[in-house]
């Protein structure tokens, strides 16, 4: 696979990054990762907005014109590329790029609920710190499902880790969180949110047993039906679900020039 750092197309292994970067050190950094589509990026614009987005509230340097040129180099190195883009900018002002392989992804996911508090200074931030996101992750396997579902101490159900979490209740509307509630600005909740089959709402942790179906959103899932949270069986994918998913997917295609 092959990679950029600061500009330099090169295989990913030859890349080094120095020890003392604060990004691997402290975690210091922000990065997004872009899904391609026979080397056509997904939303490319919307993910560089997040990312200088993020830069400016951790207040590190940014230099959006020379990652913008980095990606464009290593797309037209990687042409053809059917799988991820991960642009990574650290607080020490490195600038990475990787061409990535699409991870496997089993056709539905199971959920368990696990608290979590968010930490105000890093609302709306895509971060390298993502060692609470991981934890959350193995706990979840460790307690025998697939992946959590983050809530509050309060019972106010979130997200994923590294996911958007989206429910139908009634089995007639789907709802996701609102950033209110100091989830992640999710590009792939922001394109289901515009296409008005999912709306805005606040779930809380009673409500789960009403859930009819349910979905994690995110670039790389996509529609990712949820079959059980904690002891909570669910159909998936639900008929909701598989029409979003129908949708999503036509809108990707119809943006990356591929035939829906």
């Amino acid at each position: 696979m092959l990679a950029s750092l600061n500009g330099q197309i090169m295989e990913t292994e030859e890349v080094l990054v120095p020890a003392n970067d604060v990004g691997l050190l402290r975690g210091d950094g922000v990065f997004e990762v872009i899904r391609v589509y026979d080397g056509v990026p997904f939303a490319l614009q919307e993910h560089f907005d997040r990312m200088e987005r993020s830069a400016t509230k951790l207040m590190i340097t940014f230099d959006r014109a020379a990652i913008e040129a980095d990606t464009a180099a290593l797309l037209e190195a990687a042409a053809g590329h059917d799988g991820c883009l991960r642009l990574v900018s650290t607080g020490a002002g490195t600038r990475l790029g990787f061409i990535e392989a699409l991870p496997p992804i089993p056709p539905t996911i199971t959920l368990t609920t696990l608290p979590y508090a968010s930490t105000i200074l890093l609302d709306g931030v895509k971060s390298l710190s993502y060692a609470a996101n991981m934890l959350a992750t193995r706990i979840a396997v460790d307690r025998g499902a697939s992946e959590a579902l983050l809530v509050t101490e309060g019972g106010t159900v979130l997200e994923g880790p590294r996911q958007s979490f989206v429910a139908s209740l009634d089995g007639e509307r789907l709802i996701t969180p609102p950033l209110s509630d100091r989830v992640l600005d999710s590009i792939t909740r922001a394109v289901l949110l515009k296409t008005g089959l999912v709306e805005e709402e606040s779930i809380t942790v009673d409500q789960i047993p009403q859930i009819k179906e349910a979905f994690l959103a995110s670039t790389l899932r996509e529609v990712h039906p949820v079959s059980a949270i904690d002891d909570h069986q669910l159909e998936a994918p639900g008929p909701l679900s598989a029409a979003v998913d129908k949708v999503l997917k036509a809108t990707i295609a119809e943006a990356v020039g591929q035939p829906a």
